[in-house]
Formats: C-alpha cells, structure tokens, sequence
C-alpha cells in the first residue's frame, strides 16, 4: 500500500450513515460497477456519476453510523475512492472499511479545512493530510499497526489467504 495518498476530494456531511452510503434497496446487487454507481445516493444521485477515479471522501462527524453494513465501504470501493477521511467514524464503519481494504483516517476538523474538488495528500508516514491549494497541512491520527497490515494486503481476507497459504 502506498503511504501516500493524492487525490481530488467531495465533501459530505456529518452523521452520513450506511444507508446513505449505500441504500438498502441495491442490496440485491452484486455487480462492483453497478454497485459504485449508486454509492452515496442517499447524499446526492450526483456523487457516483461524477466521483473522480481514485478521489477521497472527506466527511464531517460521525461517518458510517447505523446499521453494520458491509456494502458501505465496498460501494465506496467500487465507486473508485481511495480513501475516506473524517472528523469521526462509526466503530463499526472503521473496521468493515479496514478490513475491505478501504483506508479509513481520521483526520478531526478536516471537513472544515477542504472543499469539494481540492486536492489532498495524505502521509500515512507523517500523519498529516496536505491541501494541494492552500498548502495548508492537517494532523491526522495514525492507523495502528494491524490495521496497516490488513490494508497492505487489501484486506482481512487477502490477508488470512498469504498467512495460511489457501
């Protein structure tokens, strides 16, 4: 996994939860295309048709709260984020989303800081998030070391598949 990550950003809101993200009435899809197409349509039908490819979410307090959905962070995958970071997220988002391979950070006071269209860089190394327009630089908490794991290997079960060799 790259430590750093550049990307253009969307910015939702605060309390975005995981039937914003992803709606209940898609759960029946399995397609990844058709998946990501409607990935955070309870904000706006606008985000999935326009999200630029490898782009970050940057959202306010509470990201992912609700119900324990793992199709939040694979729409959010499947829609072409790289990254997602917020003031907060639900307990339950954080770790489906690190164990998917989504890159979850925190990163408090960020949807304040950045405006939809930006570009950001974060580094993991440093714990910091860059505006690419204002040069401004941002403190991020740092990702413990399993987490790191499972994300440099896309994943839980990427991971459990290298370790026990299936």
């Amino acid at each position: 996994m790259e430590t750093k990550v550049t990307g253009k950003v969307i910015v939702v809101g605060d309390n975005i939860d995981t039937d914003q993200i992803y709606p209940g009435c898609y759960l029946a899809l399995t397609d990844p295309k058709e998946i990501g197409s409607h990935c955070l349509e309870g904000v706006s039908r606008e985000i999935a048709p326009s999200f630029p490819q490898g782009g970050i979410v940057v959202a306010g307090r509470n990201f992912g709260c609700g119900s324990s959905r793992e199709h939040a962070p694979i729409a959010l995958l499947a829609m072409g984020a790289k990254a997602v970071l917020a003031d907060s997220f639900a307990r339950i988002f954080f770790r489906n989303a690190v164990n998917l391979g989504l890159l979850p950070v925190i990163c408090k006071g960020i949807s304040r800081h950045v405006s939809a269209g930006q570009t950001v860089t974060l580094d993991l190394d440093k714990g910091t998030v860059t505006v690419a327009e204002t040069g401004e630089v941002l403190s991020c908490e740092q990702l413990g070391e399993q987490a790191m794991l499972i994300l440099e290997a896309g994943g839980i079960k990427p991971l459990m598949r290298a370790r026990f060799g299936k």
